[in-house]
């Protein structure tokens, strides 16, 4: 009966060595064509999701392709914009940061990164990510980062950066969506410097582009102020009040207007 015994449990120990390999073999295998599809699967649900601007919805979906594929540079971009539309910035800094580490030269993910530390108020850390989106000579969108990189020297007030960065962003695309927003910052900066012609000219250039613009037409009645157009500013600060009544800028022109009666 001993015998017997020790046999048995010599088999099972066979069966338990024979089948373990195996089994963590399974395991490690997460990188498959199966795996990929799978997890392309998802993140495709997930890209449509965020469009829609579902993105609780697109998250989940996005989790689940990560336990198909973690590598992929483009699921964890999807999730950082995911995480930034349920403002969860701090998870989606973290996303961006693993997007980047799986493809140094994703600008996307670089540009969202650098929004996010100018957010922070870290402006210089902004600066280098929108600097390191604009390496990437493929990158098709590059007055994205211009623009955004104005803004970051804007708020540092180097005023010469920030203009040589909003005109290189119109060089690179003189009809891009963001020209009524950058001629408005240019704008913004002269009147900054007292530079008030220069002001108007570009303020008013941002208001024909867009006439929905109300604080750079709230800008542009400042300016008139200042040269004592009065009638200009009070036209100026009616549309502010037509297009947005409730916002600070329609409540300020309101005062304004109160002043000049």
């Amino acid at each position: 009966m001993l015998k017997i015994y020790l046999m048995k449990l010599n088999i099972n120990k066979f069966k338990f060595f024979a089948v373990c390999p195996v089994f963590f073999l399974c395991l490690a295998c997460t990188n498959t064509p199966w795996h990929k599809q799978q997890a392309e699967l998802f993140l495709n649900k997930g890209i449509s999701l965020i469009e829609l601007k579902q993105y609780n919805n697109a998250l989940k979906e996005l989790l689940e392709a990560e336990k198909y594929n973690s590598s992929d540079h483009r699921i964890h971009y999807n999730m950082g914009i995911a995480y930034l539309g349920k403002d969860m910035k701090g998870k989606a800094i973290k996303e961006f940061q693993e997007a980047i580490s799986l493809k140094d030269d994703y600008s996307e993910a670089h540009n969202y990164l650098g929004i996010l530390y100018l957010d922070k108020g870290l402006a210089d850390k902004a600066i280098e990510e929108f600097d390191k989106a604009l390496a990437n000579p493929l990158y098709d969108t590059p007055v994205m980062p211009l623009y955004n990189a104005g803004l970051a020297y804007y708020s540092k007030k180097d005023y010469s950066k920030a203009l040589t960065k909003f005109h290189e962003a119109l060089q690179k695309n003189p009809e891009t969506v963001y020209q009524p927003q950058i001629e408005k910052n240019i704008g913004l900066i002269y009147f900054d410097q007292s530079n008030i012609e220069e002001a108007v000219q570009h303020f008013t250039k941002s208001i024909e582009l867009n006439p929905n613009l109300y604080d750079a037409q709230f800008l542009l009645g400042e300016c008139y102020l200042k040269i004592k157009n009065t009638e200009k500013a009070k036209k100026v600060f009616q549309n502010v009040i037509k297009l947005s009544p409730q916002s600070s800028f329609g409540q300020r022109a309101k005062n304004y207007l109160q002043l000049l009666q």
